[in-house]
């Protein structure tokens, strides 16, 4: 390996694994039929070695990025032996997934007849059942979340299973479009495994084995200086969630992050014990936002794989929030509990690095989950929506965006509108949401929706009671607003967890929070 691999070798290579991801994620995104994957880009794609080390990804979503090497070993551990042209599909998230509607893939690469790679790809599906529209339910067990699929084979040998297809597809309110999801990703697959192919023969499967291990190396001894520039020591950050769902009370989550020379250690031991509701995460999700938090310190852009997860040690306690025993509910442990996570790190780290770290952003997917019946067709919708970035030790925060363990866009009304039964009618940012300080939090969005025909709104959100917080003499943003207002003009404010069932001319407003200010406003 020594001979065949320098910096400028390792930097082709870096980029042609990449390459093939993102070729896997632009299938998948054309070749979709939900706005949800095809506007919002819900998505995510990987390349793997033969050992389910992650070796690339695309810039696509972090909490999937993060934890589907766990789904790549929970596809090894089921199957042993996998064939040519095997796919596994699998979304139980105590089997390598995260939360049901987020669907995996994983297939074997074989080239001259020995396994050599796999290629992953994750989608959230608008609907894979439950107890209410979107899959993303008030929920107290996880059986009501929606379809359970362990690891199992979708492919075996090119031959489809069929009844597999048809026994996700059957639980789905939206059978034809989850089809059609499913479709894309298994294209998305094949386009994975011919990029990977067609690599081999251009440059030679051992040349790419001997620059995806260099890649490993490479990024592990960046992470490695990363942490060695922070000051040894303990650091230690408490936030926590608003409620599960069941009911509003606070649930803590403790970090503790232990610098020593190269190596990190971030530990949760102190967080909320598993709760009733929704918002336990499974471990997966907690890894993958602990080392999206150290990944976010480095200044280089440092390829994101195995290697970075090396030097960074995670620990959780057993039957926490954050390690839960099945069948415990997790419907949004992955979108909420994961942006709680990340703050609470970021918070520790920013005692450790207070001219690094940006005050909190908006700390909330604002998760809205619409389903129902237009004439004869039952219609099913999921999205999430942007808010203000916390404010940095150099600029402002951004308003309006996705932030942290969310790399989505917003949907765009046209999408929205030709697609449901319904209308936007106020979209844009929330003046004076944004925390104040020398470089104030940026500005969260409204977002107003009216409904033309009865159905089912479920919103799953956080920061309503809570505020993003501020740094170093910073404000704190606003929190965010969830109100709607009848038909007739009686207007109720819910709180940060819901379900409601609405009638024509019912409207709903979300307002996302403000991100936290950095630094002391300044005085004239």
């Amino acid at each position: 390996m020594q001979n065949s691999v320098d910096a400028i070798s390792l930097e082709v290579f870096k980029n042609l694994f990449a390459s093939t991801a993102e070729e896997m994620g632009l299938t998948l995104q054309r070749a979709s039929f939900s706005p949800n994957i095809r506007e919002r880009l819900d998505f995510s794609c990987a390349v793997f070695d033969a050992q389910g080390r992650m070796v690339a990804q695309a810039a696509h979503i972090p909490v999937h990025l993060g934890s589907m090497p766990a789904s790549v070993e929970a596809a090894l551990r089921e199957f042993a032996a996998l064939e040519p042209d095997d796919v596994v599909i699998l979304n139980d998230p105590y089997h390598g997934g995260t939360h049901l509607p987020d669907i995996t893939m994983v297939s074997p690469v074989f080239v001259e007849g020995m396994l050599r790679f796999f290629v992953a790809s994750r989608a959230h599906h608008a609907d894979v059942g439950g107890m209410s529209p979107g899959s993303l339910p008030l929920s107290t067990e996880l059986y009501q979340e929606g379809i359970i699929i362990p690891p199992v084979k979708l492919m075996a040998g090119g031959k489809r299973n069929e009844g597999v297809l048809a026994l996700i597809t059957a639980n789905s309110r939206a059978p034809e479009e989850r089809l059609g999801d499913l479709e894309a990703q298994l294209a998305a697959q094949r386009v994975g495994e011919r990029r990977l192919l067609g690599l081999a023969a251009q440059h030679g499967v051992e040349r790419m084995l001997d620059h995806a291990e260099a890649l490993l190396d490479y990024s592990r001894r960046m992470t490695e200086a990363v942490i060695e520039a922070i000051p040894d020591g303990v650091y230690r950050f408490e936030d926590a969630l608003e409620g599960d769902g069941q009911r509003e009370f606070l649930i803590p989550i403790r970090a503790a992050v232990t610098v020593q020379g190269k190596r990190m250690q971030i530990d949760f031991s102190g967080s909320a014990a598993q709760v009733a509701g929704n918002v336990n995460a499974v471990e997966a999700i907690v890894r993958s936002a602990a080392w999206y938090c150290v990944r976010l310190l480095a200044e280089e852009d440092v390829p994101v794989n195995h290697g970075c997860f090396a030097p960074v040690e995670v620990s959780v306690p057993a039957r926490s929030l954050l390690d839960p025993v099945f069948p415990a509910a997790v419907a949004v442990g992955n979108t909420e509990t994961g942006q709680r996570i990340v703050d609470a790190v970021l918070g520790a780290l920013a005692e450790a690095m207070p001219g690094k770290i940006p005050a909190a952003s908006q700390g909330s997917m604002n998760n809205l989950t619409v389903g129902g019946q237009q004439g004869e067709r039952a219609f099913v919708y999921y999205e999430t929506i942007g808010g203000g970035h916390g404010g940095g030790p150099e600029v402002e925060g951004l308003s309006g965006r996705h932030s942290h363990m969310t790399n989505t866009r917003n949907t765009p009304v046209e999408a929205l509108e030709y697609a449901l039964p319904l209308r936007v009618l106020e979209y844009g940012l929330r003046d004076e949401s944004g925390g104040g300080g020398q470089h104030p939090g940026g500005e969260g969005i409204r977002r107003v929706y009216e409904f033309r025909v009865p159905a089912t709104v479920t919103v799953n959100s956080e920061r309503r009671l809570r505020a993003p917080y501020g740094l170093q003499g910073g404000e704190p943003g606003r929190t965010g607003i969830n109100r709607l207002i009848r038909a007739d003009g009686r207007s109720e404010v819910f709180g940060g967890k819901f379900t409601v069932i609405v009638q024509p001319g019912d409207v709903l407003v979300i307002e996302t929070p403000g991100g936290g200010g950095w630094g002391r406003p300044e005085t004239v």
